[in-house]
C-alpha cells in the first residue's frame, strides 16, 4: 500500500513538473515576442518606413523606347548640385554642373534583356565567381542583371544604340536638380530600396522596377540599391576638386572606371546618390549592372 502511494506521487510530482515546465517555456514564448514587438516598434520610430505609395505623376518628363525595346526617360537641360560636403573625401566639394538634355533607361537591364543580347551577339553569359548561397536564387530571367564587366555593359549599351551615362548624367538622373541624399528625400526610408538585410522584402537581387516609393524626381527606378551600376567615366577621386561647369566627364581613360548607386549589399550609407565606388574595368561582381543612357534624335527633344 505504502508502494502504492509513493508511484502516485511520484506520477503527480512528474505531470505538475511536466505543467509547470510548459507554461514556463509558453512564458517565455510570450516574453520574447514582446521583445521582438518592442525592439520593430523602436526601430519603426527611427526610421521611416514606405508605407502604401502615392503615386505620383512623371507625365511631364517625356519618354521614349530605345532600339531593344526598353522605355527611356528624358532628363531635361540644366544645372543640379553634385557630390557632398557630408560623405566620403572624393565626393567634395558640392558644385554646380549644367548638363546638357538627355535620355536614361528608366529600368535597370535584366537578365532576360541581357541573354537577349548575348545570343544575337554570340557574347558568353556573366558567371557568378563567388556567392555564398545556391546560385539559382540570382540567377533567374526577371531579376535584375549583374556580374558584368565594364566592357560587356558597354558593348550592351551600343547595341541597344545607347551608351552608358556619364556619371554627371547618372547622378541628375537620381537626385533631380537639389542635394537629396536618397531618390525620394534626405532621410533613408524601408522598402524604398534593395539594400543590406531582407526587411525591404528582397535578400538577394529584386526584379528591376520593384520599388514604386524609391522612384527618383524623373521617375527613375533604383538609382539606389539592387545593382550598383557602371558609368562611363574612369575614376580620379580629386576630380570634383578641377570640377567642370559644363558636361563634365572623367580622365581620358584609365583602368580604374566608376560605379554608382549601391547595391543589396551595401548600407543605407553606402547607398546615397553622391557616394562614388572605383572597380577595375575588368571586374565582374554580383552586385554590379547596366543602365544606359542615349543623347536626344536631331529635332527631337532640346539638347540645352
Amino acid at each position: 500500500m505504502e508502494n502504492r502511494s509513493v508511484l502516485i506521487g511520484s506520477i503527480v510530482f512528474v505531470f505538475a513538473s511536466f505543467i509547470l515546465m510548459i507554461v514556463g517555456l509558453v512564458y517565455e514564448s510570450y516574453k520574447a515576442k514582446q521583445m521582438r514587438e518592442l525592439a520593430m516598434s523602436i526601430k519603426s520610430e527611427a526610421q521611416p518606413v514606405a508605407s502604401k505609395v502615392v503615386p505620383q505623376d512623371y507625365s511631364m518628363y517625356k519618354t521614349k523606347v530605345g532600339d531593344e525595346g526598353r522605355e527611356m526617360v528624358h532628363i531635361p537641360a540644366g544645372p543640379f548640385t553634385m557630390g557632398s560636403n557630408d560623405g566620403d573625401p572624393d565626393e567634395a566639394p558640392e558644385h554646380q554642373v549644367f548638363l546638357k538634355a538627355y535620355f536614361i533607361d528608366l529600368k535597370e537591364v535584366s537578365q532576360d534583356e541581357y541573354a537577349r543580347f548575348a545570343k544575337m551577339t554570340k557574347r558568353p553569359m556573366p558567371k557568378i565567381e563567388v556567392f555564398e548561397d545556391d546560385q539559382s536564387k540570382v540567377l533567374k530571367p526577371e531579376l535584375v542583371a549583374m556580374s558584368v564587366s565594364w566592357e560587356d555593359a558597354k558593348a550592351y549599351c551600343k547595341w541597344a544604340g545607347k551608351r552608358l551615362p556619364t556619371e554627371a548624367e547618372w547622378e541628375k538622373a537620381g537626385r533631380g536638380e537639389g542635394k537629396r541624399r536618397y531618390p525620394w528625400g534626405d532621410k533613408f526610408v524601408t522598402g524604398a530600396a534593395n539594400v543590406d538585410g531582407a526587411e525591404d522584402g528582397y535578400k538577394y537581387l529584386a526584379p528591376p522596377g520593384s520599388f514604386e516609393a524609391g522612384r527618383s524626381p524623373y521617375g527613375v527606378y533604383d538609382m539606389t540599391g539592387n545593382v550598383a551600376e557602371w558609368v562611363e567615366d574612369s575614376y580620379d577621386e580629386n576630380i570634383y576638386k578641377k570640377a567642370v561647369f559644363r558636361d563634365p566627364k572623367g580622365p581620358d581613360d584609365g583602368q580604374l572606371k566608376v560605379v554608382r548607386g549601391g547595391s543589396w549589399r551595401e548600407t543605407q550609407q553606402n547607398a546615397r546618390l553622391s557616394k562614388r565606388f572605383a572597380a577595375k574595368y575588368w571586374r565582374t561582381d554580383i552586385t554590379i549592372g547596366i543602365r544606359c543612357a542615349a543623347d536626344p534624335e536631331p529635332g527631337g527633344a532640346s539638347a540645352g
